[in-house]
């Protein structure tokens, strides 16, 4: 079965460990660039659309880069022109592929100078019942990341650690395999993300 992969850096960093958890069923197609804004996403449209022709299903996320103050001046997009873009690209995604999956934007480290989870809570919570009515399933990978930000977030301050990346990895084949089920070509050894007793994720080697 053929999927996309769309979205910025961290989808950058956690597609590797997809394809490997996916193995060789699975053709996976994802842009070599980073995808960046809403808006990058929705030009992209464009210039993907022959590589991404046959993808029965299309994982996707947007919002790092969009909910951002590098300059001090406020965010890089408003959250009403966040929403609208988004929402065109769920329109343009779902006219093309059987299943489409949004992930929530993942949080960062609470000491970081530009993004902040407030607002990332913020885009997250206005984005997601929108696409929802439209039928976009959704990954919320905001939630379990943000359980120890400290743990699953790099030195950097916003990409993921490797235990992040393991986690976030998880959590999308397992959206995948779940949406290729739907479809009726799925197996039942679907991958699950458990937790502790504290409620924290546990990663599975």
């Amino acid at each position: 079965m053929k999927i996309t992969l769309l979205g910025d850096s961290i989808r950058m960093q956690y597609q590797g460990l997809v394809k490997d958890i996916l193995g060789d069923r699975f053709d996976v197609f994802a842009p070599t660039e980073n995808c960046r804004f809403a808006k990058y996403n929705l030009r992209g449209m464009w210039d993907w659309k022959a590589d991404m022709a046959g993808s029965r299903i299309v994982h996707w996320n947007c919002g790092l880069w969009d909910i951002c103050d590098i300059f001090g001046d406020g965010l890089f997009t408003a959250i009403d022109e966040y929403v609208d873009t988004t929402l065109r690209v769920a329109d343009i995604l779902l006219s093309r592929h059987e299943k489409v999956i949004f992930a929530t934007t993942t949080p960062v480290r609470n000491n970081n100078p530009h993004n902040k989870n407030a607002w990332i809570e913020e885009y997250n919570s206005a984005i997601v019942p929108k696409l929802r009515e439209k039928g976009v399933i959704i990954n919320d990978l905001y939630t379990p990341l943000s359980s120890d930000v400290d743990r699953y977030v790099s030195d950097d301050l916003i990409h993921l650690s490797e235990e992040g990346k393991a986690l976030a990895a998880r959590m999308v084949a397992d959206v995948i395999l779940n949406a290729e089920k739907e479809l009726g070509d799925g197996e039942s050894n679907i991958v699950t993300v458990d937790c502790d007793e504290s409620g924290a994720p546990v990663i599975f080697g």
